[in-house]
């Protein structure tokens, strides 16, 4: 019996534009399906197919001059400090003269079939639970998806016949790439070889196996991307066989399993539509490595940004569902990631600072050195990009229970990046200066260079991380030599500042005014997760945080802003970590408005720029305005807020299958006056539970559901 297609929305758009095509990917490989009854294309792509365009070089030799850069950003000589550090780069080496960029992710070729019969009535769509992508028109029904089993795209054509060619990607590659096609029989072979300059232990080129299969009822495809070069015998042999059912069927139980995790129930509306394909892309675009800023798609030679990995807030918005969204095995390819760079981050360190640990800079792609940064854009002065990334080791652990996670992986990255930090830290007469800094990638005097000093950011990601480090080792029961320099910095952090508007500032030092004309919100960093202690403690921060979200949330809604949609979103989860419900909700209505494609494939502007970030900062803001939760302490205490900022627009819904930090599951039911919550805990756990109708404590027993109800309650809101 053939698998049932029921695709998940439908549109007649025919298209020849990759970034309008519906999108199915196992993670390693990525199929952009496009065209109309004239002719199908299948643009594929993969996770490691990054074409060598800039040589990557040593990190600059900035660390003796660290006393003169601090200097100068003491005096006020922000731009001469950023342009001091290009200066020594270029002595170091002339190719710093110009901006560096990581390597861009391309494209790996176009599948195109030439129907026989093209007829018209051409519609499509793309079903999330199983990844089928199904195009038709007259008879004519086009399936095609990307098998995680057996790591092949598979296309099935039925109602017709045709011809099937395969080219590279249109477009001009940025530096030489030699291509040849073999036909073997009707079965092609694309071989792609880089040419130009390479260097030592870069890419040699790519191939892209096709065979074609024909029966009296239909045409099949089977096709696979493999970086390295091979033969087109052996790139051929390597397919594998059985027709499209069989590839289907062990796919769509791996691809289901995770994508059912989570069910959301909203009436049916646009943001419960969204949900579910923000989930979908990225599960699809998780394999072996991190979704990139692209996931696991590219039809071009050149990507913005190069379509790597940012982690300045790309990364970590694209992965902010994945733990409370119950599918936890999507992060491990981070971690291997981070790994498989480690060497390259400790080289910076000690290159820029001349410290011990780990310094992550802002790109990531098939190196980790801190390659690019200009006389504006100073990005070797951002420190906090690895403490950030320590975050998500914690959201593991504190979303998992996982014990030997905490012990093998996030304590010895964890130890690592605080070694820096320890180092990088200047403590002056008991308070701790971070010089230089910076604000992702905010400008503090609207023409001003981007250097600073003591960012918000930069004190929130190391007292993040130092009391994650304290945490961690309580629970394991172990000591660690730097305990007590731990506590020191920690102690030594500086506290937050209120600017003259109220407003939680961007940076500490008051010489930096705040801009909330601006895509980022870096000094909102504790509320894209669990809190913030020197918040949750203080009233008077806790209002100052509210009224920056509002004050940003303003510019974000006014016609005045036009890109980065996944910063929307960010905004919008510390929004709802604040119980800001109709904030949160704001941010969400325009989000869905002006940042998604009939593809259901989000963008990075508006209308502008194939981009998956907000397809994990979509879902992650729904999930934010019905569960929060806090960091578990090592007592196993949770403390879990159930519907903490629902808006007057949802007055009845429900949501399964959403992880706390705990872990606990919690499934949520409500309606107007009334709600009703199923915790469910691994473990024999205490819970303190926060919701519409007040505060109770409950003891859980090991896998054994409990049900919190109330029968009356009013939607709660914030008033400052």
């Amino acid at each position: 019996m053939e698998s049932q297609v029921n695709p998940s929305f439908r549109d007649s758009t025919c298209t020849e534009d990759w970034e309008h095509a519906l999108i199915s990917g196992n993670g390693r490989q990525g199929a952009l399906c496009y065209g109309s009854p004239a002719g199908l294309r299948f643009t594929l792509a993969h996770e490691d197919l990054f074409q060598p365009v800039t040589e990557p070089l040593p990190a600059p030799a900035t660390a003796a001059a660290l006393p003169r850069l601090r200097e100068l950003l003491a005096t006020g000589r922000f731009g001469d400090a950023a342009r001091a550090v290009c200066d020594l780069a270029v002595q170091e080496h002339p190719g710093y003269a110009e901006t560096r960029w990581i390597d861009p992710l391309i494209g790996a070729g176009t599948i195109t079939f030439i129907p026989d019969r093209p007829g018209d009535g051409y519609s499509r769509g793309t079903d999330f639970t199983t990844g089928v992508v199904r195009q038709e028109w007259s008879g004519v029904v086009a399936d095609a998806v990307v098998s995680r089993s057996a790591d092949v795209l598979a296309v099935r054509i039925t109602g017709t016949g045709g011809t099937v060619r395969i080219a590279p990607v249109d477009g001009v590659p940025e530096s030489p790439v030699a291509f040849t096609v073999d036909h073997c029989g009707e079965d092609l072979v694309l071989t792609g070889r880089f040419g130009g300059d390479l260097w030592p232990g870069a890419p040699d080129g790519w191939t892209v196996a096709v065979r074609v299969r024909r029966t009296p009822e239909s045409v099949l495809i089977v096709a696979r991307v493999a970086p390295g070069l091979r033969t087109p015998a052996e790139a051929l042999a390597a397919l594998p066989g059985g027709g499209f059912e069989d590839l289907l069927k062990e796919h769509a139980e791996i691809h289901r399993d995770l994508f059912e995790r989570v069910s959301l129930d909203l009436g049916g509306i646009r943001a419960q539509h969204l949900f579910d394909a923000g989930r979908y892309a990225i599960i699809s675009s998780t394999g072996a490595r991190p979704p990139t800023l692209q996931g696991v798609w590219s039809g071009t030679w050149s990507p913005p940004w190069r379509s790597g990995w940012t982690i300045d807030g790309n990364l970590q918005a694209a992965l902010l569902a994945v733990h409370p969204t119950g599918v936890p095995e999507l992060m491990p390819p981070l971690f291997d990631l981070l790994d498989s760079l480690r060497e390259d981050f400790r080289e910076n360190a000690r290159r820029l600072y001349g410290l011990p640990g780990l310094y992550a800079p802002a790109h990531l792609g098939t190196h980790g050195r801190q390659n690019h940064f200009g006389p504006i854009w100073c990005l070797t002065f951002w420190t906090a990009g690895a403490a950030w990334l320590a975050r998500l080791y914690l959201e593991h652990w504190q979303h998992t229970g996982d014990r030997a996670f905490l012990a093998d992986r996030a304590l010895p990255f964890l130890r690592e990046v605080a070694e820096f930090q320890l180092g990088f830290a200047e403590i002056v007469d008991g308070r701790a200066r971070f010089s230089p800094s910076y604000s992702p990638e905010n400008d503090p005097g609207r023409g001003r260079a981007q250097a600073s000093v003591d960012a918000t950011m930069d004190v929130q990601a190391v007292s993040g991380l130092l009391r994650g480090l304290l945490a961690i080792t309580e629970t394991l029961g172990v000591s660690d030599p730097d305990e007590g320099r731990w506590r020191g910095l920690l102690a030594a952090l500086p506290s937050y500042r209120i600017n003259d508007a109220g407003e939680l500032a961007e940076w500490i030092d008051p010489r930096f005014p705040d801009n909330h004309e601006h895509r980022h919100s870096s000094h909102l960093l504790p509320f894209l997760y669990g809190g913030d202690p020197a918040v949750d403690e203080d009233p008077a921060l806790r209002a100052a945080a509210v009224r920056a979200v509002r004050s940003r949330l303003r510019w974000w809604l006014s016609e005045a802003s036009d890109e980065m949609g996944y910063g929307l979103a960010l905004l919008g989860v510390a929004a709802a970590h604040l119980g800001l419900g109709e904030e949160a909700y704001a941010a969400l209505e325009r989000i869905s408005e002006a940042y998604w494609r009939p593809n259901r494939v989000p963008t990075h502007n508006r209308d502008h720029m194939f981009n998956v970030d907000l397809a994990g900062g979509l879902p992650a803001l729904v999930v934010a305005m019905l569960l929060r939760s806090r960091d578990v302490a090592p007592d196993g205490m949770a403390h879990i807020d159930l519907l903490p900022a629902l808006p007057s627009a949802w007055p009845t819904g429900s949501i399964r299958g959403l992880v706390a930090r705990g872990p606990v599951t919690v499934d949520l039911t409500w309606s107007p006056g009334s709600f009703e919550a199923v915790l469910t805990s691994p473990t024999d756990r205490v819970v303190q539970v926060s919701h519409p109708g007040g505060r109770q404590l409950l003891r859980l027993s090991a896998n054994s559901p409990h049900t919190v109800s109330f029968p009356q309650f009013t939607t709660p809101s914030v008033h400052l």
